[in-house]
């Protein structure tokens, strides 16, 4: 089969390996039918990750069809159409228990973490993929759910609501603020609708960006370029601040916003994985009464998003903006790198 396999530090690959084989009785084979890039691909592409391994297949969401199942699944048959969920889980262990997937102590001996796919064992960018733990970890899908719906079920639809809306405590009728209107920024802003906010401001650098943002639900906007951003965040409250304001971008500066635009007793809720330290100002902050969250996804929700996707209530589709087969993933590689380039979302690969 072919695969995309990450060469070291600026290196990659569109190339044969090896087809994988079920090492586990609780495995599954899947044929991909569709996959997508990631910010956290391209970190690992820059070294930011020095825990993959030269030779590992990339990717960790995905679609496809299983081929060959285990001697110890039941629940699942060859032929399913199935949602890989980017976080394995053993379904046993007391994280699992909690429903703390991204915690996870026995996917493949790994001890403590969740997330393994293209990171710790071979991901979803190829023709074929081995699942651990497949009964915990792929959902079944109807035929009325597209690629382009289903595969933004994988990653970002339950990170932007369960990372930022969950954790950031988000309540009817509070003003919450969005700070980066990427992919994920996007699935927070129209993940948060389920939980009924009078305002959503999206915050962005990038006008194209805040434009599209309307579009997912966002009531306002404001570009964090202009001197006074944070007059106009202010404005469009009651001038005390935003109840929940939720970094999706992962650099210092971004989460500093964050705790500059929320109100004494409100959540600021990181999302962004970031690469360096973040100077957290407690000298100013700790008498404002916050809550301060971050986390990894569990995709404990992706059942319940599965079930509104399928009803038309969260319009997944739109996030998918670039389309291209497998044959060209190195195409979709330079696409999405460049994503202000090219106006790219989520590039759909199948």
């Amino acid at each position: 089969m072919k695969a995309l396999v990450y060469k070291g530090p600026g290196k990659k690959s569109w190339e044969e390996v090896p087809d994988p084989v079920i090492a586990k009785p609780t495995d599954v084979i899947v044929k991909m039918a569709a996959t997508t890039i990631c910010g956290t691909d391209l970190h690992i592409l820059k070294g930011d990750v020095p825990e993959v391994e030269v030779g590992r297949i990339l990717g960790h969401e995905g679609i496809g069809v299983i081929t060959e199942i285990g001697s110890g699944v039941t629940q699942l048959a060859v032929g399913d159409r199935v949602i890989l969920a980017c976080v394995s889980s053993c379904g046993r262990c007391s994280y699992c228990r909690q429903g703390l997937y991204s915690h996870c102590l026995d996917p493949e001996g790994t001890s403590g973490i969740g997330w393994i796919f293209g990171y710790l064992i071979n991901g979803t960018q190829a023709e074929y993929v081995r699942v651990p733990f497949a009964e915990n970890s792929v959902y079944k899908i109807p035929e009325s759910i597209s690629d382009a719906e289903g595969i933004l079920l994988s990653d970002i639809l339950p990170t932007g609501f369960e990372i930022g809306i969950q954790y950031g405590q988000v309540k009817p009728g509070d003003v919450v603020a969005v700070i980066g209107a990427g992919p994920v920024g996007l699935s927070t802003v129209m993940t948060s609708a389920l939980y009924g906010p009078a305002k959503v401001i999206a915050i962005d650098l990038d006008d194209s960006r805040l434009t599209r943002a309307h579009d997912f639900g966002a009531t306002d906007t404001v570009n964090s370029g202009d001197a006074d951003w944070r007059e106009q965040v202010l404005a469009l409250t009651d001038g005390l601040g935003v109840d929940v304001a939720i970094e999706a971008v992962g650099i210092p500066q971004t989460f500093t916003m964050a705790t500059q635009i929320v109100r004494p007793g409100g959540n600021v809720a990181n999302i962004g994985v970031h690469g360096k330290p973040v100077e957290l100002a407690l000298n100013e902050l700790w008498i404002k009464n916050l809550n301060i969250s971050m986390g990894l996804v569990n995709t404990n929700t992706l059942g319940m998003l599965l079930k509104l996707v399928e009803g038309h209530k969260l319009p997944a589709e739109k996030f998918v903006t670039h389309e291209f087969s497998f044959d060209q993933m190195l195409e979709a590689y330079e696409v999405f790198s460049n994503a202000g380039e090219h106006q790219a979302l989520k590039v759909l690969i199948h």
